[in-house]
């Protein structure tokens, strides 16, 4: 029988590079979306349609409004999306974004029988977000098994990030391997309605530097293009 999986799905290059993994490792794979208030809905579509080509079991799309408590430019229309590397954490960082997920993908993974949680995180070539960090997602797999039936009985969880070290490059090279159809992403975070790039947020300049680094034609449609 097959083992099963929850994905935590964007529609990005990270996550989509993470679905390809958890596949190609034998996992039935279950993906999940969140509809949060973020600026842009491109990212939903692009999240769904790689679900599919990737022969994902069950897609969902959970919505909740992080825009009621804002603090970040993802959820806050007065914040303006940085086009310039600053020094600290970026105002793109969302507050608590990541517990939250994790904690719907645990629930929904409870549900399946899934013992297997899959997150794109990086704390490599990404922007410092600190629930992105390995001692995070440590406490979370803890904290899972210790609040859910099947971890309290035995039958523990497990939070994987396989692109937790791994450098932009790297990662885009992963994905080529596995076939993975980058033109079909979305990593922008002011990506236009038809889901094309600025080409100049955080997102975008990683990106593009993994493409280049990697030696790899770059799919991305840009909004100057």
């Amino acid at each position: 029988m097959s083992k099963k999986a929850v994905i935590l799905l964007s529609g990005g290059l990270d996550s989509t590079t993470v679905l390809a993994m958890a596949k190609d490792q034998g996992y039935e794979c279950y993906t999940v979306s969140f509809d949060y208030g973020q600026r842009h809905r491109a990212e939903l579509r692009a999240s769904k349609i790689v679900s599919e080509v990737l022969g994902a079991k069950d897609h969902k799309t959970l919505k909740m409004d992080f825009r009621d408590i804002g603090g970040s430019a993802l959820t806050d229309d007065d914040i303006a999306v940085p086009e310039e590397l600053d020094e600290g954490i970026p105002v793109t960082y969302v507050p608590a974004r990541n517990t939250v997920f994790l904690s719907l993908a645990l629930g929904w993974a409870e549900v399946l029988g899934a013992r297997d949680i899959f997150i794109g995180a990086n704390d490599v070539d990404y922007s410092g977000y600190p629930d992105c960090r390995p001692e995070f997602l440590e406490a979370f797999q803890n904290m899972a098994n210790l609040a859910t039936k099947a971890g309290v009985e035995g039958d523990h969880f497990h939070i994987r990030a396989p692109l937790l070290r791994l450098t932009k490059a790297e990662i885009v090279q992963a994905g080529d391997r596995l076939g993975v159809d980058y033109g079909l992403t979305v990593s922008c975070y002011q990506a236009d309605d038809e889901g094309r790039a600025c080409g100049v947020c955080d997102s975008c300049r990683y990106r593009k530097k993994g493409f280049e680094e990697a030696g790899l034609v770059d799919p991305t449609r840009y909004q100057s293009s």
